[in-house]
């Protein structure tokens, strides 16, 4: 028999207090819930009777997604998906890690390879018109700079599109890190010892863009007379899923929220430890649609 959405709604409700209830629990092997009982049809329904759950993430990104020569994976995007698992009744050994590199997400999504992608997915206008994103989960205080008669960059979306727009970030900074789901190859990132160093690579031409922190980029251009702008958002990153599933979409948003002791530990002990590298917060969800 189908739920009403009053029932689905309080059985949300029942799971996310137990999950607060043990959200000081390991990071590195979230405990599963019980097993609810799902409204047939719905993603968690499926996932939680199959047992496991496929999940994309990036297998070279440091302090996001790594996948080590001994089968192990680790980074802030694991433990985010661990915690989502935790909130299906599953643990980590019921998860199938699937390397998503940043050109072939939305086909690993709408190909149902992977049930949702984890891996610095940047939340934008083009992804959105073929996956859904709950969150966001991440919001980094990240822009780019370029030079004012730029105009081929105007987002960190141009960035794959322009694989000869060499970007500068500080050498081992949590920007550099996060910049590289973003480029066509690992070989378009410059990095260097400081922003100013960056700063002259943009000047001389060895760059054409740097990033790093907003606040510090908007002091390099009211510095620069006029010779620098700020182009694109910053940075949102969510968990892409497949396109109108409002229902998983919610459900992931309720597990962020109620775990976020965990979520704080699985940034602290990843991205976090990362040069300059911010205190994280989970930002409030959109509205999933």
């Amino acid at each position: 028999m189908r739920h009403s959405r009053t029932t689905f709604a309080a059985g949300i409700a029942v799971v996310g207090l137990i999950l607060s209830a043990c959200g000081s629990a390991s990071v590195a092997s979230p405990s599963a819930a019980p097993l609810p009982d799902y409204e047939p049809g719905t993603s968690m329904a499926r996932i939680a009777a199959a047992g496991r759950i496929r999940v994309g993430i990036n297998y070279n990104q440091p302090g996001f997604g790594v996948r080590s020569i001994d089968g192990k994976y680790s980074g802030f995007d694991v433990e985010v998906a661990k915690i989502i698992a935790g909130a299906l009744g599953l643990t980590a050994d019921n998860i199938t890690w699937v390397e998503s590199p940043p050109d072939a997400r939305e086909d690993l999504i709408q190909n149902a390879t992977v049930d949702l992608v984890a891996a610095t997915y940047t939340i934008n206008d083009t992804s959105k018109e073929r996956v859904t994103f709950a969150g966001p989960y991440y919001i980094a205080g990240q822009q780019l700079m370029v030079k004012s008669d730029n105009g081929v960059i105007k987002s960190q979306v141009d960035l794959k599109a322009n694989p000869y727009q060499k970007v500068c970030a500080v050498a081992g900074s949590s920007t550099a890190a996060q910049i590289m789901s973003e480029l066509a190859d690992p070989s378009q990132l410059l990095t260097l010892n400081s922003n100013d160093q960056c700063v002259n690579a943009l000047r001389s031409d060895q760059a054409q863009v740097v990033t790093s922190d907003s606040l510090v980029l908007q002091g390099l251009v009211s510095a620069s007379d006029k010779a620098f702008k700020l182009v694109g958002e910053q940075f949102s990153y969510g968990i892409g899923i497949k396109k109108g599933d409002v229902k998983f979409c919610n459900f992931i948003n309720v597990a962020l929220k109620n775990n976020a002791v965990d979520y704080t530990k699985a940034w602290a002990d990843n991205a976090g430890t990362a040069d300059g590298a911010p205190q994280a917060t989970l930002p409030p969800a959109a509205a999933c649609v």
